[in-house]
């Protein structure tokens, strides 16, 4: 497992979530077995009327920020939100119907890192 070594997260994945109890579970575990382990998740449960809140709630990792809004506000407003709380240095959008590759963040890590700044 990659990772680093500071107090904040490397990256920060946020994931809003309307009404996908389908593919919820699929996408989140994607993230949870990355080979890249320095990351918040944050989860946006933006009001869904399905189950995706319970099968999100059992996913007990402490990387999971999970939050709920009662109403449907849209997906650039959870997603905003996700941002704006976002701790990362750098931050990964994944949607609630999305499958990560294993090694998704460890890529996306080393590419940004190499770029001189």
């Amino acid at each position: 497992m990659i990772g680093t070594n500071s107090t904040s997260p490397a990256i920060s994945v946020v994931m809003p979530v309307y009404n996908c109890e389908q593919y919820v579970s699929m996408a989140i575990e994607s993230i949870l077995k990355q080979s890249f382990t320095d990351f918040e998740f944050i989860i946006i449960d933006d009001g869904s009327s399905d189950s995706s809140s319970e099968i999100i709630q059992q996913f007990k990792d402490p990387r999971i920020n999970y939050l709920r809004n009662i109403v449907n506000r849209g997906n650039y407003q959870a997603r905003n939100h996700g941002m704006e709380i976002a701790a990362g240095k750098y931050v990964c959008v994944m949607d609630a119907d999305d499958i990560s590759e294993h090694e998704r963040l460890e890529v996306q890590f080393q590419f940004l890192e190499s770029i001189p700044m």
